[in-house]
C-alpha cells in the first residue's frame, strides 16, 4: 500500500476517530517499549522497539492529518520532526552520546502544542502541556543539563505528553469545531491553476 493511499484513507476517517486511534496507538507504543525495556533482551528487545516505533509513525500521520486544518504547513513540519526523530530512534543513532531522537521529539511536541493551542477543537491547556513536554525533551541537547535535571525533566515531559494522548483517547476532539476549522482552511486554500 502506497503512502498516498494510506493518507487518503486517514483523511476519510472522522476527526474524533483519528484522535482516538492516535491515543490508542500512542498508548500501545508506550506499553510495548516499556515492556521490552524492562523484561526483554537481545533481538526481541530490538523487535519490540521497532514495533513501538511503527506505532508512533501511525500516531504522527494521524496527528498530522488531525491538525492540518489548523495550519497545514506547521502540521507538516511537526510530522517531519516526528518522523526524522523516529528514524534516528529506529537506527539507534546517538552521535557523541546525545539522544538526537528525543530532541526531534521535543521539537515535534512544541509544534503540536502550538497547534493544539491554536486549534478550536481541543482545550488550550493541552497545548501548554505538550509544549512543556517538548521543552523537557529538548534539554537532551545538553548532556550536562539533562544530568542536572534528571529524572524530573523525563518524568514531567512524559506525564505531560501522556496526558494529551489520554485526552485524545478518552475525549477525542470537538467534531463540530474541527469541521468549522477544516471548512475555513479549505476557503483559505489557494485555487489550483487552470491552463
Amino acid at each position: 500500500m502506497s503512502a498516498t493511499v494510506t493518507m487518503e484513507r486517514i483523511a476519510e476517517v472522522s476527526p474524533r476517530s483519528k484522535a482516538r486511534m492516535a491515543g490508542v496507538l500512542y498508548l500501545l507504543s508506550v506499553l510495548t517499549v516499556t515492556f521490552t525495556e524492562l523484561f526483554v533482551h537481545g533481538r526481541l528487545n530490538i523487535a519490540g522497539g521497532l514495533i513501538a516505533i511503527s506505532g508512533m509513525v501511525g500516531v504522527t500521520l494521524l496527528v498530522y492529518n488531525l491538525f492540518k486544518p489548523t495550519n497545514g504547513s506547521l502540521s507538516l513540519l511537526a510530522a517531519f520532526f516526528g518522523l526524522v526523530g523516529l528514524t534516528f530512534e529506529a537506527l539507534r543513532w546517538q552521535p557523541r552520546g546525545m539522544n538526537i531522537a528525543i530532541v526531534f521529539a521535543g521539537f515535534y511536541c512544541i509544534l503540536i502544542g502550538y497547534l493544539i493551542f491554536r486549534s478550536a477543537f481541543l482545550p488550550r491547556f493541552l497545548g501548554v502541556l505538550m509544549v512543556f513536554a517538548g521543552l523537557g525533551w529538548i534539554t537532551y541537547l545538553s548532556p550536562r543539563l539533562v544530568n542536572y535535571l534528571s529524572p524530573y525533566n523525563l518524568a514531567a515531559s512524559f506525564l505531560a505528553e501522556v496526558s494529551v494522548f489520554l485526552w485524545l483517547l478518552v475525549m477525542g476532539v470537538n467534531v463540530q469545531r474541527w469541521n468549522e476549522q477544516a471548512s475555513a482552511a479549505a476557503v483559505r486554500a489557494p485555487l489550483p491553476h487552470t491552463w
